[in-house]
């Protein structure tokens, strides 16, 4: 089987613009979290969240395009666009265009199209909705948008898998492209959930934060939704260096499983089943990984689980890991979680820094690894892994090593 490598990583994130605004803001430890603009929050019981402020569509977009693109596929479009240019790729050589697949998942799809058109009709008594609604809200739009935009004629379909969407997303192309099934592929996450129905759908489960994001820490109060994007350029180490491309990453390995046991409580057997195949897939023993970045939602339940399965998977070399939850400083994203997520392990192998988990306090005895509280840290790492699991016990989990 083939060597993939990473080329380009796009993001629009709540910690900056691009996958470098938000890269630079997770190594200082920045915090987006705070309150709700876009929803009224006379509405809300909790009214925080991690936005991407101040995106002006038509900055990016024509005017007529804006009428095809829910918020969800500019998110998208903008971190593939990014993604792209970085890898320096022309996609019409050689019919490359032909065999490059496209997979970016969505956990919800365009909301606030759906949200909009639910407003005509129950608020405003409008029957009428805009013509463009179905294509606007479908959880593939933005995979079809990314592949017509940049005329990719491959492979091209979302994943929608809770908190999970994004990591399959991506180890879907991982493997495409290590079969051989194509030669490269453009795969990510995108989420625009912050919307009154979705957010207030999270405040009814009750494991939403008041204050802020404390992953592992003793004070935690739970999640705090976020929105975003992530995306990347997949393609063979042969290929990138025949091109002379620059390469970020090594994608190693993926590993996935199912809890089989509750719709939202987490399995601590599921995270382990999901980290033991990524390790096994990328051929890495458990003393290759010095990072993990954690799913670290800061719910009671997922922190103790997650680090339970830790440290059962890694044994004693669990104390020499660096585990942190950047949720802490841009928010839950939901489907895009671990694409956004995968910008702060791609920039720990390259740059041999860990992002930090910001707002900690007090550790809680239930949550006994190095969590590397509040300042980021140098440390060189050879491998790193990247957890989420999702509601429905859905896992997936990627193994990357620093570039070759």
């Amino acid at each position: 089987m083939r060597r993939v490598v990473i080329t380009g990583m796009g993001a629009i994130t709540p910690l900056g613009h691009t996958a470098a605004a938000t890269w630079a803001a997770m190594r200082e430890g920045l915090c987006a979290i705070g309150p709700i603009t876009s929803v009224p929050r006379e509405l809300l019981r909790m009214g925080i969240a991690a936005e991407v402020r101040d995106l002006d569509p038509l900055a990016h977009f024509a005017k007529k395009h804006v009428a095809l693109l829910d918020r969800v596929s500019q998110f998208a479009l903008i971190a593939a666009r990014e993604a792209i240019a970085q890898a320096g790729i022309d996609f019409t050589v050689g019919g490359l265009g032909e065999n490059t697949a496209v997979i970016i998942g969505s956990g919800i799809g365009g909301e606030q199209t759906h949200d909009d058109a639910a407003r005509r009709i129950y608020v405003e008594n409008n029957p009428r909705l805009h013509p463009l609604t179905i294509v606007r809200l479908m959880p593939n739009a933005p995979a079809c948008h990314v592949g017509m935009e940049h005329k990719l004629m491959g492979p091209t379909f979302a994943t929608s898998s809770a908190c999970a969407t994004a990591n399959h997303a991506l180890a879907q192309a991982f493997h495409m492209v290590r079969s051989g099934v194509v030669e490269a592929a453009v795969a990510g996450g995108t989420e625009a959930c912050i919307t009154l129905n979705v957010v207030r759908a999270w405040e009814a489960m009750r494991i939403v934060a008041s204050d802020t994001c404390r992953p592992f820490c003793k004070q935690r109060r739970g999640m705090v939704v976020g929105e975003g994007a992530g995306v990347f350029v997949l393609e063979t180490l042969d290929n990138a260096r025949r091109r002379g491309a620059t390469i970020l990453a090594e994608f190693a390995g993926a590993g996935m499983s199912a809890d089989a046991s509750d719709i939202v409580f987490p399995s601590q057997a599921g995270a382990e089943l999901a980290i033991r195949r990524a390790l096994t897939d990328g051929a890495l023993a458990a003393q290759d990984i010095g990072y993990i970045n954690a799913h670290g939602t800061g719910t009671p339940a997922n922190d103790p689980t997650e680090s339970k399965a830790i440290r059962c998977v890694f044994g004693a070399h669990a104390d020499a890991l660096a585990v942190s939850s950047t949720k802490s400083m841009h928010g839950h994203a939901l489907g895009a979680a671990g694409a956004v997520e995968l910008v702060a392990v791609i920039g720990a192998l390259r740059d041999g820094v860990i992002p930090p988990t910001i707002n900690f306090l007090d550790a809680d005895p239930e949550c006994d690894l190095d969590y590397v509280p509040n300042v980021a840290r140098k440390k060189s790492v050879h491998a790193a892994l990247n957890h989420s699991f999702a509601f429905g016990g859905l896992n997936a989990v990627l193994a990357l090593r620093r570039a070759p």
